[in-house]
């Protein structure tokens, strides 16, 4: 999903939540949508990493291009995976799910973040494009060696 839609659900979903509990503080609330949008910073990693360029632009044409050669390639019958995500995997959900017994802004991080990831199930069985992501951190680990 292209980062505009997760801005505008980001943000739709966190007015949702402030309308059903007006006395969440607004910080958390703006917690939860900045998680709904920056948990695409690994997307902006993996690129760095890939490519040893630090450009914002560059990391958007790169997935362009990226999208366009997968989808050609699931013309063909392949099912192709893209980048390695971090930040999309159920073991640092899990992990900052489990922070917020800590610091209670951990668990509004969490539900941004799982609101993002559950924004891109639906596109992905939308678009049938789930064999792309990896969804687990140690799978995609046992998978380099």
């Amino acid at each position: 999903m292209l980062p505009r839609w997760h801005i505008l659900y980001g943000l739709l979903f966190t007015l949702l939540l402030w309308a059903i509990a007006p006395g969440v503080d607004i910080s958390y609330l703006l917690l939860v949508f900045l998680a709904s949008i920056f948990i695409d910073l690994d997307h902006y990693l993996a690129f760095v990493h890939k490519t040893s360029r630090i450009s914002l632009l560059h990391s958007f044409e790169y997935y362009k291009k990226q999208g366009e050669w997968m989808r050609t390639q699931e013309r063909k019958g392949l099912k192709p995976k893209s980048d390695f995500h971090l930040f999309h995997t159920l073991e640092f959900h899990t992990v900052i799910g489990l922070l917020g017994v800590v610091w209670v802004g951990f668990f509004y991080l969490f539900i941004g973040m799982v609101f993002h990831s559950l924004l891109d199930i639906i596109d992905g069985v939308q678009r049938n494009t789930l064999h792309r992501r990896e969804y687990f951190f140690f799978k995609w680990l046992a998978n380099q060696f």
